[in-house]
């Protein structure tokens, strides 16, 4: 089937999103409609196998003549995988196209961020970065990039190799204060670390905009200084999206000056102009931490 694009979209500050419920090995799954292009027949589209491939992949697909790797999800989720999948959720994400095998693709829903909930912690290989209740029923949504991540080595070194550059820069980075706002684990991590290696050392990372919010402007007690310093910041995150962070920020009397960059997997035509029309200072897709850290360096120091 087709997933048809709402105009929610291009919507500014609403808090909205919509994800495409599907299922693996009976457990309830979601994915942000923004980041799939289409759902297929599995049994309509041959799958040739690849040597030496990542064992997450069953191999690679063609579609309108692209080849398109292919990630079995009950196996990457853990599932006993008992009947072949009947689906194909095919996404483009973090400017990659990529097939995920699902038992089947239910409906659409549209939900609040902030009805999104934080996942329990279940250990650091968990791959659910939030949840969401509809009655009785419990909607995961999973972390696709981590996974992406795994399998494709290049998008990983991305993340987290950063080019060296002059004395002076590194003393500059050194004292100008960032903050992050990233729900992955993984993905808050390599950043964080990125950014440190590359002489950011004054680091603040959150699991979602709201509590990069709260420590921007706290009900109690004094506003953390931001003076040459620039927030960057996700777009979907469960409580608070980086779109919501970034209206609040510059109807902020006090924090509107502060750059913002949206760095995710979703920057597209669509969500660059919702994010032009809130006010980014910059809009990166994820994996470029090299270009990351070139546009703050840009920002911050005129360079």
């Amino acid at each position: 089937m087709a997933v048809e694009k709402s105009g929610i979209l291009l919507e500014s500050g609403t808090n909205e999103f919509e994800i495409v419920e599907f299922m693996v090995g009976g457990v309830h799954y979601g994915i942000n409609v923004a980041k799939v292009r289409e759902v297929i027949p599995s049994a309509s589209f041959p799958i040739t196998k690849v040597a030496q491939a990542h064992p997450y992949l069953d191999g690679v697909i063609t579609l309108r003549g692209s080849t398109i790797p292919l990630v079995n999800l009950p196996r990457c989720m853990g599932h006993d995988q008992g009947a072949p999948c009947k689906n194909i959720i095919v996404t483009e994400i973090n400017a990659y196209f990529i097939g995920f095998l699902v038992d089947e693709v239910s409906r659409i829903h549209r939900i609040s961020w902030k009805d999104m909930e934080s996942p329990p912690q279940v250990g650091g290989g968990s791959r659910v970065v939030g949840l969401v209740r509809f009655g009785e029923k419990i909607v995961l949504l999973m972390d696709f990039e981590s996974i992406i991540a795994e399998v494709n080595p290049q998008i990983n070194k991305k993340l987290t190799e950063v080019r060296t550059r002059e004395d002076n820069l590194q003393a500059m980075r050194q004292s100008a204060p960032i903050v992050v706002a990233e729900d992955s684990l993984m993905l808050r991590n390599m950043v964080v670390g990125t950014l440190k290696n590359a002489g950011y050392e004054n680091v603040s990372a959150f699991v979602n905009g709201l509590d990069a919010w709260n420590f921007l402007h706290p009900d109690n007690g004094p506003a953390p200084d931001m003076g040459r310093g620039a927030v960057i910041t996700d777009i979907e995150m469960p409580k608070m999206d980086g779109h919501r962070l970034l209206k609040l920020i510059r109807d902020d009397e006090k924090l509107r000056g502060i750059p913002v960059i949206l760095f995710s997997s979703l920057i597209n035509d669509e969500m660059r102009s919702k994010g032009e029309a809130l006010g980014a200072t910059g809009q990166i897709a994820k994996p470029e931490m090299n270009e990351l850290v070139d546009f703050l360096d840009s920002v911050l120091f005129s360079i």
